[in-house]
């Protein structure tokens, strides 16, 4: 028999070193919580005053402001405004200086498109919605929640509605918050979803934008685009890296900073959401929903530059996927609200200067998409802000009407 004394259950760990549950990965932590959760679903609360801080922590660890995520007070601040209007002047700028540029010739040029095929751009657009709805509700039910499909479409929407009204990307925090205050999903899990669903769309980018210009310039790529898909190559490369040392040492350098629990609690759920999101069964669903999502960029494109009929614009599919794939990356810029300035002269500059397409009509291609991908989400995204019947933060945090508990699971 050993003589070393019993260990008391109820002990805590000394100051300074971690607990044992602390040591293991996220997906060991989490696969013992819903035990314990399962087991004491049914028995009253025993647990220590130190228990109950932390549990305190880690509901407040996902906690945020519907002050700070609040649409109606970002769009009054000055800085969104500004955002908003110095592009657009300074493209109307950048537009006026491109050599043999006319603008008084692009109203005719975009009355003059076909109707039907623009109607089909439409279509083919917002067919993509769903595709994203379904792709995160995928995600979203491999961390456990069971996200119904209008659901994640429905939040999605009202998130690229806040993407094309201010700047920093805010929409994808603003979609992770939404789920949050409409469910019992943890909220910091629900950014790993979002972040890998990111990082599935720079690979299907990279890997569409390599394919495409290949074929695009059989081969012989101009000096402009092999360096962006070596940006892009670099970038996708250290995203794999930056993956795999998160699954095999990340929680090792956090729990070896002086970090508050509660960083550690954020950084658990995090991890989950990022690695149990995707796994192999699901991979291939994921990916095909990836590639299916990124077609419907490009087929707008395409089916833009088909309905405006210019006889000496020969873009073709391929060319559609390079130019939708080149300003979809450009849109993660995150100045200004949907890269508005940015992705419009990033546009033209390919066109005019990879296809040799004439200002004027480079213009006015580039605006008919725009006016598809950003002016028609603000005007059908705000009817779909209206109605919804969401919860959206507003007075949330007032008088009557306290935030909800965050699950501990």
């Amino acid at each position: 028999m050993s003589d070393r004394p019993p260990t008391d259950p109820s002990a805590t760990p000394a100051e300074g070193s971690p607990p044992d549950d602390e040591r293991r990965s996220g997906f060991d932590r989490r696969r013992g919580q819903r035990r314990r959760d399962r087991r004491g679903a049914a028995q009253p609360d025993r647990r220590s005053g130190n228990d109950r801080r932390v549990e305190d922590e880690r509901r407040t660890a996902d906690r945020v402001s519907a002050d700070s995520l609040s649409l109606g007070r970002r769009l009054r601040q000055p800085k969104t405004i500004v955002s908003l209007v110095l592009p657009i002047i300074l493209l109307y700028f950048f537009a006026r200086a491109l050599p043999g540029f006319k603008l008084d010739a692009v109203p005719g040029l975009i009355l003059e498109a076909n109707p039907l095929l623009l109607l089909a751009a439409f279509a083919v657009f917002y067919l993509g919605f769903p595709l994203r709805g379904l792709r995160w509700a995928v995600l979203i039910r491999g961390t456990g929640y069971p996200l119904r499909l209008r659901d994640a479409t429905e939040i999605i929407f009202i998130s690229w509605l806040v993407n094309c009204l201010v700047p920093a990307k805010l929409g994808d925090l603003y979609r992770a918050y939404l789920l949050k205050i409409n469910s019992t999903v943890s909220l910091s899990r629900t950014f790993g979803t979002v972040f890998i669903e990111r990082v599935l769309d720079l690979i299907a980018i990279v890997v569409f934008g390599l394919g495409s210009g290949y074929w695009s310039f059989r081969g012989r790529l101009p000096d402009q685009v092999q360096i962006v898909f070596l940006i892009g190559v670099i970038v996708v490369v250290v995203l794999a890296a930056g993956l795999l040392s998160m699954r095999n040492f990340g929680r090792r350098v956090i729990l070896a900073l002086p970090l508050p629990h509660k960083v550690i609690e954020f950084y658990d759920r995090f991890e989950e959401g990022v690695f149990s999101a995707v796994g192999m069964r699901a991979l291939p669903r994921l990916i095909f929903l990836t590639a299916l999502i990124w077609t419907t960029e490009a087929m707008r494109l395409f089916l833009v530059v088909e309905a405006l009929g210019f006889p000496d614009v020969h873009l073709g599919i391929s060319g559609a996927f390079f130019v939708a794939l080149t300003g979809s990356l450009l849109t993660a810029v995150p100045f200004t609200p949907a890269g508005i300035g940015v992705v419009e002269a990033g546009v033209v500059f390919v066109l005019t200067t990879v296809y040799g397409i004439s200002p004027t009509e480079a213009i006015a291609i580039t605006l008919v998409d725009r006016v598809i991908s950003v002016l028609s989400i603000i005007v059908f995204g705000s009817v779909a802000y209206s109605v919804s019947g969401k919860r959206r933060g507003e007075g949330l945090e007032g008088p009557g009407h306290s935030p909800e508990p965050e699950p501990a699971g």
